[in-house]
């Protein structure tokens, strides 16, 4: 009895290890989502411990220099490139080839498998985040209310504002500085912070600290306008993370399509880009030694 191969379209046998049909392998997809996530946790892991970060509740982070902002933001597009375009290689590196096609359509096919790659991980990266997020923000028995809870953008200024050397011990002061925060949240409004509030604030700091009138309005008005400051650099701070990521996202993408047709290629032993010369020379010579 006699094995006939498959024949396409084209009239060809499939040779082995070919499928004529095109559709999408998820192994080779979910092979290279999971290693641009792992690639992409271990990098912006080191990034934090080196302390790259583009937002902060820390004070000290609202003095930080452009340059520091501009700086985590390349890294964060850095980190992208690598760890999508290290997805997309494992994708198509170890996607099975279709019956033989051009050499675009190849590219093409490997390149969407890249995307794949990439679309996937990004879900994977955005559903860890929130569930981090609703890990830190579910309530328990040892978090505040949400009315006893002030802004963590302006902790240094409230604890500035009630700040005083003759305060009886274990006062609560958790619903004063809360509303007063909400207070100083206006400050960045259009129309500021009200006359009425203002002297509100001058009331509650002339009670809690016992400082003279003159004193308490003097230290409210630098307040809130130091509150002023630090949320514009909050702000600042929230529109270069977002553009970071956004940028990242879609270099990633480009990166993921790039890195899959490399791999492709890699598989195919077709003659591969410029930049993984010296990767396939490192294989070869191993393949060399393992081979006497």
């Amino acid at each position: 009895m006699t094995f006939e191969a498959p024949v396409t379209g084209e009239g060809r046998a499939l040779a082995a290890g070919e499928t004529g049909r095109w559709s999408l392998q998820w192994t080779p997809i979910i092979a290279g989502a999971l290693a641009a996530s792992a690639l992409s946790l271990i990098l912006l892991t080191f990034a934090a411990t080196l302390g790259l970060g583009v937002s902060s509740a820390s004070p000290t982070w609202r003095d930080a220099s452009i340059a520091l902002w501009l700086l985590s933001g390349i890294y964060l597009i850095l980190q992208a490139l690598v760890s999508f375009g290290c997805g997309g290689y494992v994708a198509g590196r170890t996607r099975t080839p279709y019956a033989s096609t051009g050499t675009d359509e190849v590219e093409s096919r490997d390149g969407l498998h890249g995307i794949a790659s990439w679309a996937l991980a990004v879900v994977i990266g955005a559903s860890l985040a929130a569930l981090v997020g609703i890990a830190a923000t579910r309530p328990s028995a040892n978090t505040a209310s949400p009315t006893t809870t002030e802004p963590s953008v302006l902790n240094y200024e409230i604890d500035h504002l009630f700040r005083s050397a003759r305060r009886p011990p274990n006062v609560d002061l958790a619903s004063v500085r809360a509303e007063a925060g909400r207070v100083l949240l206006t400050s960045s409004s259009h129309n500021g912070v009200s006359a009425d509030d203002r002297t509100y604030l001058i009331q509650e700091v002339t009670n809690v600290t016992g400082l003279s009138a003159t004193d308490a309005e003097r230290r409210v008005d630098t307040i809130i306008a130091n509150s002023k400051r630090a949320i514009s650099r909050a702000r600042a701070s929230t529109v270069i993370l977002a553009f970071s990521v956004a940028t990242a996202l879609l270099l990633g993408a480009v990166a993921a399509w790039a890195g899959a047709a490399a791999g492709g290629r890699h598989r195919d032993g077709a003659p591969i880009p410029n930049w993984m010369v010296r990767s396939n020379r490192l294989h070869r010579k191993r393949t060399m030694i393992l081979g006497r």
